[in-house]
């Protein structure tokens, strides 16, 4: 097993020597995760053997892609973001300058989750070497095959006491996570985060939660079910809806029949997606045995209910043996079945009816505040509606999962969905500490003011509440 003290020593004692890197160094690092990208093939292998079968496309799009650009984008700016940041300096403390450095925190511990294995672990990556940090990662166990790649591609180009890869089960993440790190950056599952929280919290390190929960989209009752549908069917069987901005459940403002109607417009275009879902390489396997058993029992617990679930034919030995989980709408489901409490984290849409946009809002906030919501409206009245009365950690506005794709916007949860924001600059401040300067002249108002007080001090106290 892995020293992981050992190696965070070594990390840390080397960036003692180097405490803040270059410009120069930290473009030439950022250029290093740029250039792993353009080996697509051997990810787009290793993610394909880890889960079974996922499209080549999804891999190359929602991985590779995000982090080519992001990075690139941070390679671009960050000379301008390590510039100290003047501020206002009071009359009462002239003369002087007040200025406000971003200092590396040190060394970063990343854990990554499994579906998106690079995505998610190579962007907090570059975020943290854009800040100046030094970086240990502990991906998933569950994607054996990119870890390998990771790990070896990884150390081709970065010295281990600069950026590592450990890997093991769950002994090793719940020992990786009590490490006293200089920041923690999680992503994952609500449950688990809040265990991650604790374990730091016993050494005060700073967390990133990146985290999850049951994203709505509301669908405005004026709206072209056929539009909304495109898009919902999109943002939820995307990577067979592993995907933690997933629509995890659609809301049709109407009757019952409403949502009904936007149910079986989504299984439609669904259906021309990913015609024989079995065998079409374009729909992805879901990762394990056990992820699958338990989005059957959701499904099977739905249907013992008495409701209505739609699903294309197929042979359930089959596709359970493939683990190409059939993509399902469930219409109408009570507020007591898992589905309706539990993030799926699968191929599965529950469809429901709310009577007007007031009740949809009082529904999304009679839940824990998701990591992301989606409107889909043409009134302006109703988005803001929306927009003012709930909370989420992002939004998209008649579309699905694409406020992610940019990189001038934070993505981050809010509550329980999680705590922090990358992406950009602001993943480049989450990562740095903000350490405020304040350089005085020789001379300074504190001479004024210092005892025995007199007079004198009592007009500059003065003066101080009518500044």
């Amino acid at each position: 097993m892995t020293d992981l003290n050992a190696l965070l020593e070594s990390q840390r004692s080397a960036f003692l020597q180097q405490p803040n890197r270059s410009v120069a160094d930290r473009r030439d690092d950022l250029k290093k995760i740029e250039r792993l990208m353009l080996d697509q093939q051997a990810w787009v292998d290793a993610i394909s053997a880890d889960f079974g079968q996922r499209s080549p496309i999804e891999t190359r799009l929602l991985e590779l892609s995000l982090v080519l650009r992001g990075t690139r984008d941070m390679r671009r700016k960050v000379a301008r973001w390590m510039k100290p940041e003047c501020v206002p300096t009071p009359l009462l403390a002239q003369p002087g300058r007040s200025y406000v450095r971003r200092d590396p925190k040190g060394v970063v511990g990343i854990v990554s989750p499994w579906n998106y294995p690079v995505q998610l672990a190579l962007l907090p990556l570059a975020t943290a070497l854009a800040a100046g940090n030094r970086a240990i990662i502990k991906p998933s166990e569950l994607t054996p095959n990119t870890n390998d790649l990771m790990t070896r591609l990884l150390a081709q180009v970065f010295p281990a006491d600069q950026v590592s890869v450990v890997q093991g089960g769950p002994d090793l993440a719940e020992a990786f996570c009590a490490l006293p790190f200089d920041h923690l950056f999680y992503t994952g599952s609500t449950r688990v985060g809040r265990s991650v929280a604790a374990a730091a919290g016993q050494n005060l390190v700073p967390v990133t939660l990146e985290l999850g929960g049951k994203s709505p989209a509301i669908v405005s009752a004026t709206y072209p079910v056929a539009d909304a549908a495109h898009s919902i069917a999109w943002g939820r069987f995307l990577n067979a809806g592993q995907t933690c901005v997933a629509v995890d459940t659609a809301i049709a403002i109407g009757s019952p029949e409403r949502a009904r109607a936007l149910g079986q417009a989504v299984a439609q275009k669904v259906q021309t997606f990913y015609p024989d879902f079995a065998n079409n390489p374009d729909y992805s396997t879901v990762i394990a045995g056990q992820h699958y058993a338990r989005l059957e029992s959701m499904v099977d617990e739905a249907r013992a209910a008495g409701v209505e679930v739609l699903q294309p034919e197929h042979n359930s030995d089959d596709v359970r043996q493939s683990r190409k989980f059939p993509p399902t709408i469930v219409i109408n489901p009570p507020e007591h079945l898992r589905l309706m409490r539990e993030e799926i984290f699968g191929p599965v849409l529950p469809v429901i009816a709310k009577p007007d946009i007031q009740s949809s809002v009082d529904y999304v906030n009679a839940h824990d505040r998701p990591l992301a919501l989606y409107v889909f409206s043409d009134h302006s009245s109703e988005i803001e509606h929306v927009l003012d009365h709930t909370h989420s950690g992002g939004v998209t506005i008649n579309g699905a999962m694409l406020h992610l794709a940019n990189d001038h916007l934070p993505f981050g949860g809010n509550g329980p969905s999680g705590q922090g924001a990358y992406h950009g600059k602001y993943g480049f401040d989450e990562l740095t500490h903000p350490r405020a300067v304040f350089r005085s002249g020789r001379w300074h108002s504190t001479r004024l003011v210092a005892p025995p007080y007199g007079k004198r001090a009592e007009q500059i106290t003065g003066m101080a509440f009518k500044l």
